[in-house]
């Protein structure tokens, strides 16, 4: 399997915590591009987009229709169009992304970085219904349905959200993402002690979290009372390569 590396790409608001999506560039497209692609993420974590890109496309160049060289470079474009502003950029990442799932349709973090831009770009209508196409094609993998809920969430659908999540959770029960994101449901609704359960469940599984050892914590101290969540500030965490 493909390293993935986690990039600070995020949508306009804070959606779910740490369900936010987090696109990722992938260092392998293939064995003979596999060193422009390694060269092209430390030039993408280093602020130099445009070697990125240069260096994606050597990858690309020397394996032809490669759907995680597509990949990588519409990331990387999408991050410029944030960053500057540039709807060129953004349009070009969108080409990339399709071109990337016209070869793999059920590229999870492909799937991610395209709905990010369709919600983005006042079109999440076009977002949820390509990722209700991406779960009917995997009817078994909780990815599409996570995703499906953050953007229920982000229009204020908390029902169809906290069932996506619960499909989640039933598809995949050691999903820290899907966990952490119905324990924020819950919590914002005021059922602190089932998003306890499910805060401390995601911990089992993973205890590098932080934000969610504080929740834990806080939770813990009084299961009375309702704790409503708070998202970070200024469009949600990073997240560092991994």
């Amino acid at each position: 399997m493909p390293q993935v590396f986690r990039l600070t790409i995020q949508p306009r608001r804070v959606l779910l915590l740490l369900a936010a999506v987090a696109l990722g560039l992938i260092t392998g497209c293939g064995r003979l591009s596999g060193t422009d692609s390694s060269e092209g993420v430390k030039l993408y974590q280093q602020g130099n987009y445009l070697g990125a890109v240069n260096s994606f496309q050597r990858a690309l160049d020397s394996q032809p229709g490669n759907p995680d060289c597509f990949y990588n470079l519409g990331a990387t474009y999408h991050q410029q169009a944030k960053l500057f502003g540039r709807a060129g950029d953004l349009e070009t990442a969108e080409q990339y992304y399709h071109l990337c799932l016209a070869r793999s349709p059920n590229h999870p973090a492909c799937q991610r970085g395209l709905a990010v831009l369709l919600v983005e770009t006042g079109r999440s209508p076009e977002a949820l219904e390509q990722l209700q196409q991406w779960a009917a094609r995997e009817p078994n993998n909780a990815e599409p349905r996570i995703e499906l809920a953050r953007i229920c969430h982000e229009q204020g659908d908390e029902f169809d959200a906290e069932n996506y999540l619960v499909d989640a959770v039933a598809l995949d029960p050691d999903n820290p993402r899907a966990l952490v994101a119905l324990g924020q449901i819950r919590e914002a609704s005021g059922d602190s002690r089932q998003a306890l359960a499910n805060y401390s469940r995601a911990l089992e599984i993973d205890r590098n979290q932080p934000t969610v050892v504080a929740k834990v914590a806080t939770l813990a101290g009084d299961t009375s009372a309702p704790v409503i969540a708070t998202a970070p500030a200024g469009g949600g965490a990073s997240y560092p390569p991994r």
